[in-house]
């Protein structure tokens, strides 16, 4: 009969008269099974073969090393306590390290792709984060990170601009009304976090300005004059290689020396100067002036009797390109905009649909006649009923989110759920919408 090995340790030596040498052996090997980690004690794994040997020749023997071994029996817990507070010391110490690299990870690699009104909030959180997020650098690689629409500014011939934010826990500026602007101002464009703002008095001048952060720039002024309300578009692409930020603006204005002709005015951060293009566009008509986008260094902008007028920044030509419906935009019922990096023509139609375009093929116009290839390709068509909320012309489309106003105010439309939600419950007949994105970029 084989004793439980938890009786032998439990009774001691009163035991051991009572164990065969046989007996003993096998005990031996239950600890040596249960616990192959005794091996590596020294002074226990000798006692242990050496009682399993000499049990077989002498019982006198096996009581000794018994007796020897609940001598070790203490060290062996003490050292099981040892063995089981140095995981515990070297798990803190990964958990400080883990905690360690988490800290540098969100400083360095999350940080940057967060919101200016979130940012502004977590410099509160140590004075490591206030720092970090206080250096220009961290300005410039938030700039380049950060990259989702934030809001809209809106603004009415008749009252100063507002804001709309989409997440107003997470995006906004300090000055919505953008007093800290030394005049009164109109928003003509916006590109990455900057607006271009034109004043109202003296000689209307334009201005640089990014509303997070209330910095602003005063531009010299144009050669050629561009009317009350310029057809201008900002144009501000980030990049890793420019800390500081260069911009451009384009203005298509009517020609004072050709009658149905365009001539188009460039604005350079880079040399803070203006130039007239010796490009002509002829056979225009008036534009719409807040209808220019701009899609890889192309701008675009709607006529107001049909079809877009194109503008290459690089190659600096000009050509017309049709909609996708012919005279539509005379309506006033549709928009441009920017979606996966192609120009985008969102459209309002009188029988309750929202129809979503996307160009594919720019250079239609060059081929044959009666051509199956198509410019426009047809993203998404949606009913949206006979209810009157969500009927009227569409002012502002970029990415996923569309606006729409209607009389019982503005209305957003998400093209990844295909949900409608209300902006504001009111809206002026002539109000303008620009999309804005909440970046620390500075100028």
């Amino acid at each position: 009969m084989v004793l439980p090995m938890t009786s032998v340790l439990e009774s001691g030596t009163q035991t051991v008269s009572q164990l065969q040498p046989s007996q003993a052996a096998v005990i031996c090997h239950y600890f040596l099974l249960a616990f192959p980690w005794l091996r590596e004690e020294p002074v226990l794994s000798k006692s242990l073969f050496l009682w399993e040997a000499v049990s077989i020749k002498s019982s006198r023997r096996l009581k000794f090393e018994l007796l020897h071994f609940k001598e070790r029996k203490k060290k062996l817990f003490r050292n099981l306590m040892d063995q089981g507070r140095r995981p515990n010391a070297v798990v803190a110490n990964d958990n400080s390290k883990i905690y360690m690299d988490l800290k540098s990870i969100i400083k360095e690699h999350t940080l940057p792709f967060l919101p200016a009104k979130s940012l502004f909030r977590f410099k509160g959180v140590c004075r490591d984060w206030k720092l970090q997020i206080s250096t220009p650098f961290f300005a410039h690689n938030q700039s380049n990170s950060f990259h989702s629409v934030s809001g809209f500014f809106c603004q009415s011939c008749s009252n100063p601009p507002t804001f709309i934010s989409l997440d107003p826990n997470s995006y906004g500026v300090p000055d919505p009304s953008l007093q800290f602007l030394p005049e009164p101002v109109d928003i003509r464009s916006s590109s990455n976090g900057l607006l271009c703002c034109q004043g109202r008095t003296g000689d209307n001048a334009y201005y640089i300005c990014n509303p997070a952060t209330k910095q602003w720039k005063k531009l010299p002024k144009p050669n050629a004059d561009h009317g009350s309300n310029p057809a201008i578009v900002l144009i501000f692409e980030p990049s890793l290689l420019n800390f500081v930020a260069e911009y451009k603006l384009i203005c298509a204005f009517s020609s004072a020396d050709f009658d149905n002709a365009l001539e188009f005015e460039i604005y350079s951060s880079a040399e803070n100067c203006w130039r007239i293009s010796g490009e002509i566009y002829f056979g225009a008509t008036k534009i719409k002036p807040n209808s220019g986008v701009h899609v890889n260094g192309i701008i675009y902008w709607l006529s107001k009797t049909g079809g877009i007028v194109v503008f290459d920044l690089t190659m600096e030509r000009s050509q017309r390109l049709y909609g996708h419906k012919n005279g539509f935009y005379s309506h006033n019922h549709g928009c441009l905009g920017v979606m996966n990096e192609k120009l985008a023509s969102v459209i309002s139609s009188y029988n309750q649909t929202l129809t979503v375009s996307v160009l594919s093929n720019s250079y239609t116009n060059t081929m044959a006649m009666n051509s199956k290839v198509k410019a426009w390709d047809t993203k998404l068509s949606v009913n949206v009923g006979e209810s009157p909320e969500y009927q009227g012309p569409v002012l502002y489309a970029c990415e996923d989110v569309i606006v729409i106003q209607s009389d019982r105010g503005l209305y957003s439309f998400d093209m990844k759920t295909r949900e409608f939600g209300r902006l504001t419950s009111e809206a002026d007949h002539d109000i303008r919408v620009v999309g804005y994105m909440n970046s620390l970029v500075e100028i």
